[in-house]
C-alpha cells in the first residue's frame, strides 16, 4: 500500500472532564494532527500519486485551521461548558470529551470523510500529538475501523 502523509500544527485549549490530575484543568496545546491517505483502490493517480499534497492541506489541513485552531474545545457534557460558552461564543462544544485519543477518532471517522469526499482518498491513519512525548493514534485495520 502506498499512502500519502502530511501535518499540520495548531494550537487550541482543552481539559478532559473528569480526569484524576493536571488535565482536568483548563489548559493548552501546540498540537501536531497528521493525516495518512490511502487510495480507495490500489492504483495512483496518472502522475504516479495517491492524492497531491496540497490536496492533502486545504481540505484536512485548512479545516484544522479554520474550525480549531486558536480555539477552546470542551465537550458538550461538561459542567463547565455553558460557563465558557457565555465567556467566549468561539468555544468549540464537541460531542465527545476532548482527550487526545477521542480527537484522533473524530478527525480520522466524521472529519476526513466529509473533507475528502469525491476525491477517492480515505484516511487510515490520524496521529495526535499533544507534546513531543504524548500522543495518540487512530488506525484503520484490515479496511475496518477499530471498535470503540
Amino acid at each position: 500500500m502506498i499512502t500519502a502523509t502530511r501535518y499540520h500544527d495548531i494550537s487550541c485549549g482543552h481539559r478532559v472532564c473528569g480526569h484524576e490530575s493536571k488535565c482536568a484543568h483548563l489548559h493548552g496545546h501546540n498540537y501536531r494532527v497528521t493525516f495518512e491517505c490511502a487510495g480507495e483502490t490500489e492504483s495512483l493517480d496518472e502522475l504516479g500519486r495517491v492524492l497531491d499534497f496540497s490536496v492533502i492541506k486545504e481540505k484536512l489541513c485548512m479545516w484544522l485551521e479554520n474550525e480549531w485552531d486558536h480555539h477552546f474545545l470542551v465537550w458538550k457534557e461538561d459542567p463547565l461548558a455553558p460557563h465558557l460558552k457565555a465567556l467566549d461564543p468561539t468555544v468549540v462544544e464537541l460531542d465527545f470529551n476532548p482527550t487526545a485519543e477521542n480527537i484522533a477518532h473524530h478527525l480520522a471517522t466524521v472529519v476526513a470523510p466529509k473533507c475528502l469526499d469525491g476525491t477517492g482518498v480515505r484516511v487510515i491513519r490520524c496521529t495526535v500529538e499533544e507534546t513531543r512525548k504524548c500522543s495518540a493514534e487512530w488506525r484503520l485495520f484490515n479496511g475496518f475501523a477499530p471498535l470503540r
